[in-house]
């Protein structure tokens, strides 16, 4: 499946939400959907724990 794909299923997604469950239930579509995309690409071995708890002079080498 192409990321225009996904972006729309996404996008059709915030807005049923955003339409019947007003703005919060249109935040928390999102919230669950960033959670989702951050724990999906950990598990595919795109990212590392160590990414999110890195100082910055650790990141220069």
């Amino acid at each position: 499946m192409s990321m225009a794909v996904v972006g729309m299923i996404a996008g059709m997604a915030l807005g049923f939400a955003g339409y019947f469950g007003g703005f919060g239930a249109f935040l928390l579509v999102a919230a669950l959907g960033a959670i989702g995309f951050v724990a999906g690409r950990f598990l595919e071995g795109d990212l590392e724990l160590g990414d999110f708890f890195r100082t910055r002079d650790d990141r220069r080498r």
